[in-house]
């Protein structure tokens, strides 16, 4: 179907395109607002600068479709395929993206603020600099993702994978991340104030000047994670796994329990790691 005759019928009032084969077509700057494309095939489309707000295109294909700075806000993508799709600086607030697989895609400087992608794979995704605020990522496959700067603050990520992460400089202030694989992830200069990291796997983590004030790290393992220069005032940290953890550059082998304990030992963590006058945690003997 040719682009004209797609866009005489949008102006007659049609709005169901589903199945409709657009793979390769140029769409750039075309406004189709609450179309049906549910299950299209837009593989290799340019859809650059795209009105596309409240369409429907789940199950629709995109692979390696330039979506760079469409309007797909309140948008339906459950279940696209978004691999390798360019969606750099693409407003997708509120957008429904659950179960998208949307590996090796490009969303840097996306905003997706809202957004449900519970159950997602953003498997080696560029995310730089994304915004996540409030974001559904339950579940989500974030494996070797780039989160550097990205702007997560409220999301909630239970459940989710993000092992090779890239996190350095992120924004994760009150984000839910209880019980979450964080082995290996570059969390150096993120801001974590408020967050829930309770049972969290946070093994050989790279912590270095993460702020962590009022976070819950209760039960969560920071074996062999690197903390200088970390901030951890009001942090909660009963039955905390420290063994082999970096805490200005000398190892730690005990594991924090919180105050109240029988036995218990004031630990004071060295002044340049903590940026605390003086941090004071209670260790379990």
């Amino acid at each position: 179907m040719s682009i004209d005759y797609l866009l005489e019928l949008y102006e007659k009032g049609i709005r169901d395109f589903s199945g409709l084969d657009l793979r390769g077509q140029n769409l750039s700057g075309i406004t189709f607002v609450q179309v049906n494309l549910s299950n299209a095939y837009l593989d290799g489309a340019d859809c650059t600068r795209a009105f596309l707000t409240k369409a429907n295109l789940s199950h629709a294909a995109l692979n390696r479709t330039n979506l760079s700075f469409v309007k797909l806000s309140d948008a339906d993508l459950t279940g696209a395929q978004l691999r390798k799709a360019d969606l750099h600086g693409a407003f997708l607030v509120k957008s429904r993206l659950s179960e998208a697989q949307m590996s090796g895609a490009n969303l840097a400087g996306a905003n997706l603020r809202e957004a449900d992608l519970s159950g997602a794979n953003l498997c080696g995704a560029n995310l730089e600099g994304i915004n996540l605020r409030g974001a559904n990522l339950k579940g989500a496959n974030l494996r070797w993702a780039n989160l550097g700067g990205a702007r997560l603050s409220g999301a909630c990520l239970q459940g989710a994978c993000l092992t090779g992460g890239q996190l350095t400089g992120a924004f994760l202030n009150g984000a839910d991340l209880e019980g979450v694989d964080l082995d290996g992830v570059n969390l150096s200069w993120a801001k974590l104030n408020g967050a829930n990291l309770a049972g969290a796997k946070l093994m050989s983590a790279n912590c270095w000047g993460a702020k962590l004030r009022n976070v819950n790290l209760t039960g969560a393992n920071l074996s062999g994670a690197n903390l200088t220069r970390a901030f951890l005032e009001g942090a909660q940290l009963r039955a905390v796994n420290l063994n082999e953890a970096i805490v200005e550059d000398r190892p730690s082998h005990r594991t924090i329990a919180s105050p109240g304990w029988e036995g218990r030992r004031s630990l004071s963590m060295p002044h340049p790691a903590w940026k605390a006058r003086e941090t004071t945690v209670s260790v379990g003997c």
